[in-house]
């Protein structure tokens, strides 16, 4: 790589922002998205009929070791003392819904945990039930994943 292109890069102002003087404070976040699937695929996981076994529980595991995992995966996020994960479930005609919510005491928030483990609960769904959803092409024309959102995010004492 020339000179010039590695300066540029070393120059980005990229960096971990410094959290050391902020008060320890108690923190909470709760995230929440979908995964639209087949009714057929729907009620295979309802009746826990799928060749990969219990795709919520499953889900529910993949959740939490992700919001344990966030610092692994997004390069600027600090790694926090998380003390709680919490996922639920919905399933809701053609839609899972997922929730999970994420606490910790500490200098900085855990919305991007939350987030975190909500998309890889989804993503384990589709990876759990992806036999079921492909097409006769192999494509999956009716499997979304959607409305990824922080929905609360709370700090104090």
């Amino acid at each position: 790589m020339d000179e010039k292109k590695l300066t540029h890069l070393t120059e980005s102002g990229v960096h971990m922002v410094e959290v050391g003087d902020k008060p320890n404070l108690r923190r909470i976040a709760i995230a929440k998205g979908s995964i639209k699937l087949q009714k057929d695929t729907i009620t295979l996981i309802e009746q826990g009929k799928l060749k990969k076994g219990n795709v919520l529980v499953t889900a529910q595991i993949a959740a939490i070791q992700a919001a344990k995992s966030t610092p692994q995966i997004i390069p600027l996020c600090h790694s926090i003392p998380i003390s709680g994960v919490e996922v639920e479930f919905e399933v809701v005609k053609e839609q899972v819904q997922v929730t999970v919510e994420v606490k910790s005491t500490g200098k900085t928030g855990v919305e991007m945990e939350a987030i975190t483990g909500v998309s890889v609960a989804l993503l384990t769904v589709w990876d759990m039930v992806k036999s079921v959803e492909k097409d006769e092409n192999g494509q999956y024309p009716s499997t979304i994943i959607s409305d990824i959102e922080v929905v609360k995010k709370e700090k104090g004492d």
